[in-house]
């Protein structure tokens, strides 16, 4: 019965389809959410790159056959992929920006791959892993957390000691840093960005030190 067969096209597919997975659960995995603990980031790189791989793939084989239109019908269709990182409804960090690239590049090289023997796809996902992983030993990334906070006489520099103590009495964590963003003297509030140690962070917020109105009610 053909229809229960696998074609070889469809075989190979499957194939690269494992190491693209195997590959870029080990980034984001073992690199990125080892240190950020974001899983709503994780999610979105591990499913993200699988769609992609199946769109490039069937893209390719689609219009192979007609004349003349395959490299222009793949470009354009690159060109949709890569615009879903512009147009986002969230703000995201650099670094998250940086993770997502790798594994949609990941995703589109080992779809695209067909001519390149297996040893060079995986000799070509090895590297991109290995420069990962040299990168993130070089990032001193902590735990961070974004607050409210509501006594702003101890946000002056004469009395960060009382601050950092305050903070910690109330988190009930060691705090090793503390950033002033947002100040609204008319409600006595302050935004703050704490690193700290002791559990891991549930959120990291990376650079941001003022909120948006409706971010303000997630804190």
């Amino acid at each position: 019965m053909d229809f229960l067969s696998l074609t070889p096209t469809y075989a190979m597919m499957l194939v690269r389809l494992a190491i693209s997975i195997a590959f870029t659960w080990l980034i984001i995995d073992r690199l990125y959410y080892a240190k950020s603990h974001r899983r709503d980031f994780r999610f979105t790189f591990m499913l993200i790159p699988v769609a992609i791989f199946f769109i490039v793939f069937f893209m390719i084989f689609v219009l192979e056959d007609m004349k003349g239109k395959t490299s222009m019908g793949v470009g354009i269709g690159l060109f949709g992929i890569f615009s879903i990182m512009r147009y986002r409804t969230d703000t995201m960090p650099v670094r998250e920006m940086t993770y997502l690239f790798i594994t949609i590049a990941l995703a589109v090289v080992n779809a695209v791959s067909v001519e390149v023997s297996l040893l060079e796809v995986l000799l070509t996902n090895l590297v991109v892993t290995l420069c990962v992983w040299a990168c993130e030993r070089q990032l001193k990334l902590g735990a961070t957390k974004l607050i409210q906070y509501d006594r702003i006489e101890l946000i002056t520099p004469e009395r960060r000691e009382e601050l950092i103590a305050d903070l910690e009495k109330r988190l009930g964590v060691r705090v090793t840093s503390v950033s002033i963003g947002a100040i609204d003297f008319l409600k006595d509030m302050a935004m703050l960005k704490i690193g700290y140690e002791g559990e891991h962070a549930d959120r990291e917020v990376s650079h941001i030190t003022k909120l948006s109105k409706s971010q303000l009610t997630e804190f």
